[in-house]
């Protein structure tokens, strides 16, 4: 309806400059048709008059009233005024929002949705946390937020590829990897003191545990021969960075290139296998796992560092390779290849930022944790470096997740392995409330999860208001049967003119509103916008319901009011699904 009423006014402005009433030279500024505050003011309002008047040498709402008087008849418009400094309000008219329950209808799951492709192709890349242990629940924030998004983008129109970057290459992982060597020596009876900087979770003698039945003693050394020379660890007054490196060279030497490899990816297995399973319990399904290492096995980081110096944004100093981002507005200049010929991560994530246009999508959105604000001008650099439209690269970031239960607040480490993992969280509150409360505040904002009312069966916990909605109409489908009453959509349709109440008419104005939620949640990368309107939506159900009989003995009213709770309850149903949350059919 937004776009009806902006073509109207363009059309009233053509008019105008035809006809000599404004400049033919006066261009069209960007101008906005909203949703009123109030319907006291009418269903949208146009600001256009307040941005043109000045160009134009008119009075706001003297050039609105003349763009009024110029609007071209509408079936769907009932009344256009000019308001306070010269805003175009309209008013639609009854039919338009009573013909909303007839496309509910019809289009039914795909009522809301615009049709995939008709807009650019985006990749998605969000979670991408490293395979070095289970998900907690910071991850579990980027994970329901990004699932969103990419869900929403694909309501919208957007071909959309959702993307997990597995860094599979990275230091992290040899700490992993040097963790589950070590504990596989503990099973083998071999007690060799362990890193500081160590992962203490159960789940690295689990891994260890299957490497040891795979592997038996073959990759078992002596205690002495792992521990013998090496630099102190920080609880032996050393350093725990120093101490573990050199315990990660030690294990590759002892063990051999073939050994080490083995113990690596007896960690990245498990711990990515475990991830997969972990983010479908979420309701999470990523399209494609891009590992890291195929970033050089592919030639995409050559391919990168290859066209910066193409482009002249390679300098040489102190024997390594840079790449001079400060000249694109970052805050130094970035490292590519070190003194010893090893390319660098941000190197990777040149290759990285390559591949996806190389693969073919025309926008990349990146969805990272807050700890990664440095990255924005950081891509943003390397986009402009490498020839890319830096428009086309967009970074959101996902502030942290508070738990509280009790009111206190619950602590989590992820080295010392008392972390509460997304598992955790899920079997405690469940996919649905996790899911929701994860994205019902904005991204950039922090949150603080209340484990307690996320539990609750009450009107305050929104997912359950909101769920109960959807319930509530299937109990009076239930009813309806065993009162042995009858409904027919044909005949809901048909009376829908029987609609007239405050309750029915404020229910059809939010069923109307849903395509302009997706379209407003889309774009602004924002699923927080349809969980609150999916709570006024359920708002307007059960005051709907509450304020007069649905199951009346007159057959077209009772057809009607049922038709239009079917109707509220396919929206309901439809935006629950792009935020991964069940619709059931009882509570």
């Amino acid at each position: 309806m937004k776009e009806h009423l902006r073509e109207l006014v363009a059309q009233s402005l053509l008019d105008l400059r035809r006809h000599g009433r404004l400049d033919q030279a006066l261009a069209t500024p960007d101008f906005v048709v909203e949703r009123t505050k109030s319907r006291e003011h009418g269903d949208y309002a146009s600001n256009i008059a307040l941005l043109l008047a000045k160009p134009a040498g008119m009075k706001p709402r003297e050039l609105a009233q003349l763009l009024v008087n110029t609007l071209p008849s509408s079936q769907h418009v009932e009344k256009v005024s000019v308001a306070g400094p010269g805003f175009i309000n309209f008013t639609l008219a009854r039919s338009c929002r009573l013909g909303t329950m007839r496309r509910v209808f019809e289009l039914g799951k795909d009522y809301g949705r615009v049709p995939v492709g008709s807009r650019e192709s985006v990749t998605v890349e969000f979670v991408s946390a490293n395979p070095n242990g289970p998900l907690h629940v910071g991850h579990g924030r980027g994970a329901a937020y990004g699932a969103s998004v990419a869900n929403l983008l694909d309501a919208a129109g957007h071909t959309v590829q959702r993307e997990y970057y597995v860094n599979d290459a990275g230091r992290q992982m040899d700490i992993l990897a040097v963790s589950v060597w070590l504990r596989y020596h503990e099973l083998g009876g071999v007690n060799v003191r362990f890193p500081d900087n160590g992962y203490k979770g159960d789940y690295v003698v689990d891994i260890a545990r299957g490497l040891r039945a795979r592997a038996g003693d073959a990759l078992r050394r002596s205690a002495i021969e792992i521990t013998d020379g090496l630099p102190p660890d920080e609880g032996q007054g050393g350093d725990k960075e120093t101490h573990v490196d050199a315990l990660i060279a030690r294990a590759k030497q002892l063990v051999g290139q073939a050994g080490y490899r083995s113990v690596f990816d007896a960690g990245l297995t498990w711990c990515l296998g475990d991830i997969r399973d972990d983010l479908a319990g979420f309701g999470v399904v990523h399209d494609n796992f891009f590992s890291e290492r195929s970033l050089a096995t592919d030639g995409y980081v050559q391919r990168a560092i290859d066209t910066l110096r193409e482009n002249g944004h390679l300098f040489e100093d102190q024997g390594a390779t840079w790449f001079r981002a400060t000249a694109f507005g970052d805050d130094k200049d970035r490292v590519v290849v070190r003194e010893n010929g090893v390319t660098t991560y941000f190197a990777s994530d040149l290759g990285y930022l390559l591949s996806k246009f190389e693969r073919g999508f025309e926008r990349s959105l990146y969805i990272f944790g807050a700890d990664h604000h440095g990255y924005i001008a950081r891509l943003k650099a390397a986009a402009q470096g490498l020839g890319l439209d830096p428009a086309r690269i967009e970074i959101q970031l996902v502030q942290f997740a508070i738990l509280f239960r009790g009111g206190e607040r619950v602590q989590m480490s992820t080295r010392a392995g008392s972390f509460v993992t997304l598992r955790e969280l899920r079997e405690e509150v469940g996919t649905d409330a996790a899911r929701f409360f994860y994205v019902m505040r904005g991204n950039d904002q922090h949150l603080d999860f209340d484990l307690d009312l996320a539990k609750s069966r009450s009107n305050e916990n929104p997912v359950y208001y909101i769920q109960y909605a959807h319930a509530r109409v299937s109990s009076l489908f239930r009813q309806l049967a065993e009162k042995q009453l009858s409904y027919n959509r044909s005949a809901a349709e048909a009376a829908r003119q029987r609609l007239v109440q405050p309750h029915e008419d404020t229910l059809l104005d939010e069923l109307m509103r849903y395509p302009e939620v997706i379209e407003a949640a889309a774009e602004s990368r924002a699923p927080q916008v349809l969980a609150n309107y999916l709570r006024e939506l359920a708002a307007a159900f059960h005051a709907f319901y509450n304020a007069q009989p649905i199951l009346v003995p007159d057959d077209e009213l009772r057809n009607a009011r049922l038709g239009l709770s079917k109707a509220t309850q396919q929206v309901l149903a439809n935006g629950l699904a792009l935020l991964g949350v069940s619709a059931p059919e009882t509570m």
